[in-house]
């Protein structure tokens, strides 16, 4: 049910301004997913974001993480690079709950994570706070 709730929001956030409302639903759905597993596993408590972009750096993947939470352009990540990044179960469990396959979930975290990190972190930098009430703070 919060996962739902989760998806909900970042859908609006990633659908809240170009007018890519069903993109930004399967997305938000998807990372909804993503970040409700890793609440449930202790990734970062009810904050999540701060562990999903440390296991990325730890992958490798640092300069594009802090790239989304900096004010300069958001390098992009492929698919494949986020599949690598992730445990294996959680991609699994994100993909079954979104009813798509592990690569298309990779995918669309690799194409909706970068935008929704540079929304919730607009002061350069991850904020404090419940995961839900960033996100509500973006006046969605």
């Amino acid at each position: 049910m919060a996962g739902n709730d989760l998806g909900s929001l970042l859908g609006g956030l990633l659908g809240g301004g170009g007018g890519r409302q069903g993109a930004g639903g399967a997305g938000g759905n998807i990372l909804g997913a993503l970040l409700g597993a890793l609440m449930s596993k202790g990734g970062g408590g009810t904050n999540p974001l701060g562990g999903l972009l440390d296991g990325l750096t730890e992958a490798g993947l640092a300069d594009q993480a802090q790239s989304w939470i900096g004010t300069g352009d958001n390098q992009p990540v492929s698919g494949a690079q986020i599949a690598e990044a992730l445990p294996d179960e959680t991609l699994q469990k994100v993909a079954a709950e979104a009813g798509v396959s592990p690569d298309q979930a990779a995918d669309e975290i690799a194409r909706s994570l970068p935008q929704v990190v540079d929304r919730l972190s607009p002061q350069g930098q991850i904020p404090s706070g419940s995961l839900e009430d960033l996100i509500r703070q973006q006046n969605l």
